[in-house]
């Protein structure tokens, strides 16, 4: 280990690399501890306090690390981003025009980025609003001990476009950031926001519970997440290994292919993709009941969801993201692997799968093997996703679905820790230095 990390510092470009991704979450992290301008601190404090108590908040605030009941600059995030590219791979399928632009690669992507841009800045715009008009008007049940809550000094157009533009142009500067890291600086951008978002919340989190049940619990609570760590990792890094062999064929005097390889399939080909895809479905419906009428109606939804889709062992709350997580799996795995091209693309170099005859066949055996390993990759996600949860309301009480321990924050934390170090580790044996993972 210490080892790697003297190499890690050997190399100019890695540590350049390091060093700047470093840089820039700092930045982010800084940032959301910078309210918006015309923002009552008094107001502020108690946002914090209800968060702390659970309820919508607490689910809300989780992705950004705080800077929601910070009504910081950063305040919505990186969500605007990750609904709009959940909207974006759904109409891919739909509109020919985007399934078009992506089969074009590089250049199709590009066009794709850009209007996913476009539809992160409108979401952005749109949250902004709704988070102001909600905090100046009550918090619309958000913050249920004090109906004259009013997080805004001055309720007037301009100071309402002062925060708006505001948290709008703190939406699209972590936009920037994070593609500017997934460029130059080392994993994927997006992905490691969220992750320092979620680690974040680790130490007071802990430190809630150590005061609440003391010492020995909080030993016991890091023992199982140590033993959950240990399983994600394990099944991260489990692959199904698919054998594929190329004719020989002679070129002038010389002879290529005849050489065996192998195709990787992973037993958790999507990560922790489908994780964040169904917390952002499950934000939905808990931000939209926020602007419903505090009284009839509207009350009686905001509390059916507060009861059951915020609790962790409330039986809607496993149903629904459980089943959000399966069905996200399936559907980001399919976008990822598409068993067609892969057997055209076998079939034009001249390989095959032995046993399988080319081309349909192929393409049918791998649909096949990759709807097998899929659904036990899915079902481990959206355990780990659920019982750590449940475990916590159980032995600490917390009854909120939200806890820096649960296993969404598990799962972000292991998965892109993952993804870093494998991208870190081919840097280094790049350049015949040995890695973190043997």
């Amino acid at each position: 280990m210490l080892s790697t990390l003297k190499n890690m510092v050997k190399v100019k470009d890695l540590r350049q690399k390091i060093g700047f991704t470093v840089l820039l979450l700092a930045v982010y992290r800084f940032g959301a501890h910078v309210p918006v301008p015309g923002i009552d601190l008094d107001a502020l404090s108690a946002l914090r306090d209800q968060a702390d108590g659970g309820g919508a908040l607490a689910f809300l605030r989780l992705f950004s690390g705080g800077a929601l009941t910070n009504f910081s600059v950063f305040a919505l995030g990186i969500m605007p981003y990750i609904t709009s590219s959940i909207i974006m791979q759904i109409l891919t399928v739909v509109i020919p025009r985007l399934e078009q632009w992506q089969q074009q690669g590089a250049v199709g992507q590009r066009k794709i980025t850009q209007w996913t841009r476009y539809l992160t800045i409108a979401i952005a715009v749109l949250q902004s609003t709704s988070f102001t008009f909600l905090f100046a008007n009550g918090g619309g049940g958000l913050v249920q001990d004090q109906p004259n809550f009013n997080i805004l000094t001055e309720f007037t157009v301009p100071r309402v476009l002062l925060i708006v533009i505001t948290m709008t142009a703190g939406t699209a500067l972590i936009m920037w950031m994070g593609e500017t890291i997934t460029q130059r600086g080392i994993g994927n951008g997006m992905s490691l926001i969220i992750f320092a978002s979620v680690i974040s919340t680790f130490p007071g989190q802990g430190a809630q519970i150590q005061a609440e049940s003391g010492n020995v619990v909080l030993a016991g609570v890091i023992a199982i997440l140590v033993v959950i760590l240990v399983a994600i990792v394990f099944v991260e890094q489990g692959q199904r290994r698919i054998p594929v062999q190329f004719a020989k064929r002679v070129v002038g005097r010389r002879m290529y292919g005849g050489q065996n390889t192998y195709i990787p399939l992973k037993v958790n080909q999507s990560g922790v993709i489908p994780v964040i895809f169904a917390s952002s479905v499950l934000y939905l419906p808990i931000l939209a009941a926020q602007v419903l009428p505090t009284t009839g109606w509207g009350d009686s939804v905001r509390r059916w969801i507060d009861a059951n889709l915020l609790v962790a062992d409330n039986i809607f709350y496993i149903v629904i993201f459980g089943l959000l997580i399966v069905g996200f799996a399936y559907f980001y795995t399919a976008i990822q692997f598409d068993p067609a091209k892969q057997a055209d693309t076998l079939r034009k170099q001249g390989g095959f799968v032995p046993g399988i005859r080319p081309g349909p066949q192929t393409e049918k055996y791998l649909g096949k093997i990759l709807s097998r390993i899929t659904l036990p990759g899915a079902l481990f996600i959206a355990a780990v996703a659920l019982v750590p949860n449940i475990i916590l309301s159980v032995v600490v009480g917390n009854d909120q679905a939200n806890s820096a321990f649960g296993g969404i924050s598990l799962l972000i934390a292991a998965g892109v820790a993952l993804e870093t170090m494998k991208q870190i580790d081919s840097q280094l044996m790049m350049r015949n230095y040995e890695g973190f993972l043997k």
